[in-house]
């Protein structure tokens, strides 16, 4: 059925979450101005502290900035002159992707795809580096995810909104690329004409200056291309050619250093703002013109039907254009899965998809729970969103009503095609930080960058008993801030799937877990579930070998097992899980703290060196520092820092895969005469290299 959006009058402002970005229901993409931002604790030495970037094309608006927000010009921008450039660059490549065998028989490989906008905060004011909370959206269902756009932009703060560091070195650790927004806000919520005139203008030569400098900020920052929405009504056709112009130029440039485009349905040949819900001859020019393509993909307005689609497909297809190039809207964020959408007319059950979806604002899964929410609420809302209320893709079924979750349309991706490979199941935030099963900081905290590589299907287990309750646990880690835990009357053996893998196997190939079991539990006999096949279809189980890993009790304590995998060498490991058996009426509480497969011994990073404190400054008793080291030379996951305390322990302080950190609120500790702080270089099965050590006298 059509998509009608609701009378404006009808539709409402909501704030996404303590800090999050401010989002215009309705036509419209747009952002408006949050209200004034909260001011940096007494002590935090705010001037030091690095936020997203985000600027107007040219001219700024008249006036004052609200509190928190500064006005800046993407044309007078250079990377030599970004003070924040170090703190806001992401590091981690992004990784190549491969489809494992369906985990079942209504997923489709090749077809439909998925691009999400997501609102990470407010578009002035968020952290460069995570923050001090755990309540923050933390994505990890990237295996269904093509694309996500970092969404925001207002005209109170700014038009052009590049993505965070963690945020880009999460997606691209699976292999999901980011693209930063720019938006051009409807007249009624601040739009000027002048600035779509700004972004589009030329220089005496004729190039289009503001093309160029979108490619320079994603190459120097390390993000992947652009959301382009030019929803300011007024224009006219010259100004439509200008815009169709300056796509060409900005893909010209940006497509040897392999750049996206994806534009927004809003701006039509007329150069007014007319959102079509389609691809037809009012934009097509925007998406593909007689050169060939001039955007990657188009974001189609909510106002689609199935004939819409169905035709927009067909069109895409008679360009040379791939129908699954365009997402079709799907706005989620007032109703998340209970959000009303002819599925058919984009996902049809038992026929080839139509054409792509996109999700805005999929954030929900976090904003629509209430005040004092905790990481495992979220992370089952989360779940839910792209797994279905079974909560095992496996078995689509489910009992949602109206709702068709990612994994019962889309197969899943992985990037685990190389050694080694290791987890911990940290999510990116967490109630406290753990080394060794043992909380080295009390303190909240949130960094995506941190986050590991998840199990993309959530949760596929296989029974012939009860089925167990699995999840992501923030109550006790071996390593980071999260757990998997798996719970329940174990009647009979369960096996746990974990991954889908291409990861080699030779004769010095090993598995090792960390485990325990709560101390509600009765005994857990764990085996390691290794297949060196593909299933033999869609929906079928893995072809698991199981190998002993040992049984744990209650009080045991953490346990490290080290399973060798030569005697089935070699070959390819195709999917990897866990199988649990406990004893007969007794419930199992069971923790898996750590997950990896590597060949010989693992690696230690080389450390750090040249680190060095950039910039201080003190307020209220309190000192906030800029640090920077060279990076380590060989693989390096991230680099995780801590502070040596004058009693001979060390507390956790925070990580990035940069090499750049600030640090807020540092105090003397007692009569400490220096502040020793610590900064290691992390690997893939995280071990750790010796510090790098920086010592600020006070």
């Amino acid at each position: 059925m059509p998509q009608e959006p609701f009378p404006m009058s009808r539709r409402r402002v909501v704030l996404a979450g303590a800090g999050a970005a401010a989002a215009l229901f309705g036509p419209s993409l747009g952002t408006v101005p949050a209200a004034a931002r909260p001011r940096a604790a007494a002590g935090e030495a705010a001037p030091l502290q690095p936020y997203a970037s985000y600027w107007f094309p040219d001219s700024l608006p008249s006036g004052t900035p609200g509190d928190g927000v500064t006005w800046r010009s993407l044309l007078a921008w250079t990377p030599q002159a970004d003070r924040d450039l170090a703190f806001n660059t992401a590091t981690v490549p992004l990784a190549r992707r491969f489809t494992p065998v369906p985990a079942n028989t209504t997923a489709r490989e090749g077809q439909a795809r998925i691009s999400a906008l997501a609102a990470f905060d407010h578009t002035a004011g968020n952290p460069s580096q995570g923050s001090a909370t755990a309540d923050r959206y933390t994505p990890t269902h990237w295996a269904y995810l093509d694309e996500l756009v970092f969404w925001g932009g207002s005209s109170g703060e700014g038009l052009i909104l590049a993505p965070n560091a963690p945020v880009v070195d999460a997606a691209h650790r699976n292999g999901v690329p980011v693209l930063g927004t720019v938006f051009l806000p409807p007249v009624a919520y601040g739009g000027q004409l002048r600035w779509t005139r700004d972004l589009v203008q030329k220089d005496a030569a004729g190039r289009f200056p503001l093309a160029a400098k979108l490619v320079e900020v994603a190459h120097a920052y390390g993000f992947d291309g652009w959301f382009i929405n030019a929803e300011t009504d007024g224009g006219d056709a010259a100004l439509a050619a200008d815009m169709q112009a300056f796509l060409r130029a900005l893909r010209t440039a940006g497509t040897g250093r392999g750049l996206r485009i994806t534009w927004y349905d809003a701006m039509d040949a007329d150069g007014r703002v007319g959102w079509q819900g389609a691809l037809n001859s009012r934009n097509q020019a925007f998406f593909q013109d007689a050169h060939g393509p001039v955007a990657d993909s188009m974001f189609v307005d909510f106002r689609w039907s199935a004939q819409q689609l169905a035709a927009s497909g067909r069109l895409a297809e008679q360009l040379g254009r791939s129908r699954y190039a365009l997402w079709a809207g799907v706005d989620v964020e007032s109703a998340g899965w209970d959000t009303a959408t002819d599925w058919d007319a984009i996902i049809p059950a038992g026929r080839d998809h139509v054409v792509s979806y996109g999700f805005y604002r999929p954030d929900w899964t976090l904003n629509h729970l209430p005040d004092g929410r905790t990481p495992e609420q979220f992370h089952a809302a989360d779940d839910r969103f792209w797994s279905g209320a079974g909560l095992d893709p496996a078995r689509p079924g489910g009992t949602d009503s109206g709702w068709r979750a990612p994994a019962t349309a889309v197969a899943d991706r992985s990037t685990l095609d190389a050694l080694p490979f290791g987890t911990s199941f940290n999510t990116g935030h967490g109630l406290r930080w753990y080394e060794g099963g043992a909380a080295v900081s009390d303190a909240p905290w949130h960094h995506l960058g941190l986050q590991d590589r998840l199990p993309a299907r959530r949760w596929v287990v296989r029974t012939d008993g009860e089925r167990p309750d699995v999840a992501l646990d923030f109550q006790d880690a071996w390593r980071g801030g999260s757990s998997l835990r798996v719970r329940g009357d174990l009647v009979a053996p369960a096996t746990v799937e974990l991954y889908g893998t291409r990861l080699p196997v030779g004769g010095a190939t090993t598995v090792d877990l960390v485990y325990r079991a709560d101390a509600d539990s009765g005994p857990v006999t764990v085996e390691v579930a290794v297949a060196l096949r593909e299933p033999s279809a869609p929906g079928e189980p893995a072809p698991f070998a199981y190998l002993p890993a040992g049984t744990v009790v209650p009080g045991d304590g953490w346990r490290r097992t080290s399973v060798p995998l030569g005697t089935l060498a070699p070959g390819t490991l195709h999917a990897l899980g866990v199988r649990l058996t406990g004893r007969s009426g007794t419930p199992v509480g069971w923790r898996l703290g750590l997950l990896a497969v590597r060949d010989g011994a693992a690696a230690i990073p080389a450390a750090p060196t040249g680190a060095v404190v950039t910039d201080a400054a003190t307020a209220g008793g309190a000192t906030a520092l800029r640090l920077s080291w060279r990076r380590a030379p060989g693989p390096v996951r991230h680099y995780e820092l801590s502070r040596q305390l004058p009693g001979g322990g060390v507390r956790f302080i925070g990580g990035t895969c940069g090499t750049a950190f600030h640090l807020p609120g540092l105090r003397r500790a007692g009569t400490e005469p220096a502040a020793v702080l610590r900064i290691r270089a992390v690997g893939e099965l995280f071990t750790a290299s010796e510090p790098a050590v920086i010592r600020h006298s006070w």
